[in-house]
């Protein structure tokens, strides 16, 4: 008999759940958390090529140089990115037909993301 009610008891039933459940818990936190990091790293890199492409339109009879629309972007992504430590530029690739004012300009930016948990991803 005394057997028989250790078995229908239930003391440790809430922590045994717990248990169970707390890794999908933990999985879909650093899930929102990293999707959250790349979805504000693609807004940060959308408005680096709008400020590079903002840069370069100036109203001036000619374009600002490669160089110096590249050197905005850099320094616009290296103010706002969230990286935690790598040290990898962004790539800045602009194109345009005529140097001159008037012409269309087109700043493209990528960077590479890694992800922190899962870094293969």
């Amino acid at each position: 008999m005394m057997g028989r009610r250790i078995w229908q008891r239930e003391e440790g039933q809430a922590l045994v759940e717990f248990a169970i459940v707390l890794p999908l818990l933990v999985i879909l936190l650093v899930g929102m958390m990293e999707f959250g990091l790349l979805l504000y790293n693609q807004q940060v890199i959308t408005n680096a090529s709008r400020e590079g492409a903002r840069y370069g339109i100036v109203a001036r009879d000619d374009r600002r140089d490669l160089g110096e629309i590249t050197l905005v972007v850099t320094h616009y992504c290296g103010d706002h990115l969230v990286t935690f430590g790598v040290k990898t530029p962004p790539t800045t690739n602009i194109a345009f037909t005529d140097q001159t004012f008037g012409h269309d300009l087109t700043v493209t930016v990528t960077f590479d993301y890694d992800f922190l948990v899962l870094p293969n991803f």
